[in-house]
């Protein structure tokens, strides 16, 4: 699997051998579907909460007497049928989030590359310096026909790229470390770094 690099100026580059392993397989929406549910659950605060009936600051006392007023009989005040008392059953503190196989977090991260680069989705670009300025690299995304992308960078970025990125509306940029199925799948075009795509591989393999 060969794939053609691309610099800023929509000028093809040298040539790269894609891993099939990787970029290759047959994407498992399923997988992709669990991963997204995985990374959106760890992300949920769990922080909603309400008060139970021994967590009321309320008397405990008897309401009124057991017998003589016609009444049904009741005790505290606290429980959760009259107006200020506690809740039965009502939701805790807790976390959201569940665990999911490491194998098969990798083949979430596969399935996602091996659909970008079916459907040409995929872009590798060369690595070049930028002047830091958003509307120069706005004029050249747009020349690659780019307007909806993840940029996965490798460990020498270039800080007036990062800049320039920082203004320019859907255009999102993430360490090789920080891969995930989540951001990848909310862009239409996914662009690695030439120096990022071996990271991104040895990462998988």
């Amino acid at each position: 699997m060969k794939i053609k690099s691309l610099s800023l100026t929509n000028k093809a580059g040298k040539e790269f051998d894609l891993n099939e392993k990787i970029f290759g397989i047959v994407p498992r929406k399923d997988i992709i579907a669990r991963v997204i549910r995985w990374q959106l659950a760890k992300r949920r605060l769990g922080n909603h909460s309400v008060q139970t009936r021994s967590q009321v600051k309320m008397t405990t006392a008897k309401m009124y007497k057991q017998k003589g007023t016609g009444k049904a009989r009741h005790g505290s005040g606290s429980v959760s049928q009259f107006r200020g008392g506690g809740m039965a059953h009502g939701p805790v503190v807790h976390s959201h989030s569940h665990n999911l196989n490491k194998k098969v977090r990798k083949l979430g991260l596969k399935s996602v590359l091996s659909d970008k680069f079916k459907n040409g989705k995929l872009i590798i670009l060369e690595a070049s310096k930028s002047d830091g300025k958003t509307s120069t690299l706005k004029k050249s995304l747009d020349k690659i026909s780019v307007n909806n992308a993840l940029i996965i960078s490798g460990n020498d970025v270039d800080d007036k790229f990062i800049r320039a990125t920082s203004n320019i509306k859907n255009l999102d940029v993430i360490s090789h470390k920080g891969l995930n199925v989540y951001d990848m799948v909310k862009k239409d075009n996914l662009i690695i770094i030439d120096d990022a795509l071996k990271l991104v591989e040895e990462r998988l393999l």
